[in-house]
């Protein structure tokens, strides 16, 4: 049996700015073999997320692909929206990326219709020139989505990923010079809350890398010829992330999103 997340409690809020810009979050609520603990983590990182952006002065608009849910035309997804967000989740389904090597024993929530709508709506907001914030999975999708590849099980996890108690780990890494991320976080080096065990393989043509694992491991990138499209494989919007991390990054996007916008006005919606 499926768990599913019940999406009510991501609604509009009274406690957002009603001037503020609108952000879709694209989330999966509900994936194949999703049990009570990844639903409880895929709740509380979409919650924060959520209040990330509202903090930043953001109005949060849920985009969910649940699996076996109706998933909402790109067209309506961008109506309106100032800049859009992919939040994290399952694995994505090596067929997506052309993998045809032996796949591994701890591939969990395949779903090739989420990973083939996410993808779509990255290159629509490439398209539109809209700013993008991905995380996490969004981050792998991101890659995917412009051409690159992954490893489906990076060797190393471990440095990467906790084994279960704690799943989420701190993780130091090194951001690359001038890079969009470096100038949000004010660091070249930095620790970050993280938890994957798939990454980046063959980067995107379209996209550069922004940070590294001390393995080599990619853990952000940018897109090269869009004003601001960001991934981030890291976490900060996981409980244990460092606070002020979790607020420049969410803070940098939504100011960005104001600034292209022109003002803090947003559109009026439902």
């Amino acid at each position: 049996m499926v768990v599913s997340i019940d999406p009510e409690q991501f609604r509009p809020s009274a406690d957002e700015n009603p001037n503020g810009p609108i952000i879709p979050m694209v989330v999966s609520l509900g994936f194949p073999g999703m049990g009570k603990g990844a639903a409880t983590i895929q709740e509380e990182t979409t919650r924060l997320a959520f209040d990330a952006i509202r903090a930043a002065g953001g109005r949060p608009r849920l985009v969910e692909y649940t699996t076996d849910t109706e998933l909402k035309p790109a067209a309506e997804v961008f109506d309106g929206a100032d800049g859009i967000v992919f939040l994290g989740g399952a694995d994505v389904d090596p067929d997506a990326y052309g993998y045809t090597g032996e796949l591994p024993d701890n591939l969990y929530g395949i779903d090739r219709r989420a990973d083939d709508y996410c993808i779509d709506l990255f290159r629509e907001a490439a398209a539109r020139d809209v700013t993008t914030l991905a995380i996490c999975r969004g981050s792998q999708l991101f890659n995917v989505a412009f051409g690159g590849t992954l490893f489906p099980d990076i060797e190393n996890w471990p440095l990467h990923k906790g084994d279960g108690n704690p799943l989420f780990i701190n993780e130091e890494v090194m951001l690359e010079p001038g890079s969009k991320i470096a100038e949000i976080m004010g660091s070249e080096v930095i620790s970050v809350r993280n938890g994957h065990h798939q990454a980046v393989d063959e980067v995107a043509p379209e996209l550069r890398v922004t940070a590294r694992a001390h393995d080599g491991i990619v853990e952000g990138t940018e897109h090269r010829t869009a004003t601001w499209m960001i991934g981030v494989q890291w976490h900060p919007e996981e409980p244990g992330a460092d606070l002020d991390d979790r607020r420049k990054i969410f803070q940098g996007f939504v100011d960005e999103v104001v600034a292209r916008t022109g003002d803090n006005s947003g559109n009026d919606d439902n």
